[in-house]
């Protein structure tokens, strides 16, 4: 069987140690890495006024590692993520720990109930 790897991104500066991670969680089996971008309609592409460089930049990190990059602005970031795990028959999910322990904490924790039957989360510490 294989594996499907979804990376989920936030900030750019934490994307690249977790796109990193996914990455060697595919390892050598088969399977696709997907590294994943869900933008509140409200907020700026990864807290960056510079969206152009911040797309590119993602771009040559999937070009690096060879994944596929989804961008996507939803104003339900949970359900669009659901959504996405069925689509690519994903296996593992792999998020940075959130800053906003509270509130980041409770997608989380949402997400894995809605997923755990299909998909595994890991949640990669900061740091």
């Amino acid at each position: 069987m294989s594996k499907n790897v979804m990376v989920c991104v936030t900030q750019q500066k934490t994307c690249d140690r977790l796109i990193r991670y996914g990455h060697d969680i595919l390892g050598k089996e088969k399977g696709e890495l997907f590294i994943i971008h869900v933008a509140h309609y409200q907020f700026k592409f990864l807290g960056n006024s510079q969206e152009g460089e911040a797309l590119e930049y993602l771009y040559e990190k999937a070009m690096e590692y060879g994944a596929q990059l989804t961008v996507v602005r939803s104003n339900d970031v949970l359900d669009t993520l659901i959504d996405l795990v069925k689509k690519y028959k994903i296996s593992h999910i792999v998020l940075g720990e959130s800053g906003e322990s509270a509130e980041g904490s409770n997608v989380v924790q949402q997400l894995t109930q809605k997923v755990k039957a299909q998909a595994e989360v890991i949640v990669v510490p900061a740091g």
